[in-house]
């Protein structure tokens, strides 16, 4: 919750019959209830489908009462937090974060300018730092 990286979807199959989605089969309800999908830039758009830890029913598996849900989450979002890079933050975003620490607004608007102008161009100019 709070992270802007995630994003819940519900698909009722009773009324949306989502089968495939670009030639990727999505077989819901193989593995048991809920059938639960991630997507990112490595799944593509037809995403994969999450792999059971335990042998437990899907729904008690991912429920309130376990951790695996947050665990999963955190697994594939991007958790790094500027306020806190202890924990979910990759070496290059901890030095990019002590690096531009303490800079003042105007500094910081203009690399937001570029960083979205590097975006724009699909991302090929960016380079790590």
């Amino acid at each position: 919750a709070g992270n802007p990286d995630v994003v819940f979807g519900d698909v009722a199959l009773s009324k949306n019959q989502v089968r495939e989605i670009h030639g990727v089969q999505q077989n819901p309800g193989s593995g048991g209830w809920p059938t639960v999908r991630y997507f990112n830039k490595e799944t593509g758009y037809g995403g994969q489908a999450y792999k059971q830890k335990t042998s437990k029913a899907m729904c008690d598996e991912l429920g309130p009462k376990e951790e695996y849900m947050s665990a999963f989450v955190e697994e594939f979002a991007t958790m790094c937090d500027v306020n806190k890079t202890d924990k979910g933050c990759s070496e290059q975003q901890v030095k990019f974060i002590e690096k531009w620490n303490g800079k003042g607004g105007s500094e910081l608007k203009s690399q937001m300018v570029r960083l979205q102008g590097m975006v724009d161009k699909d991302g090929s100019s960016m380079k790590p730092e």
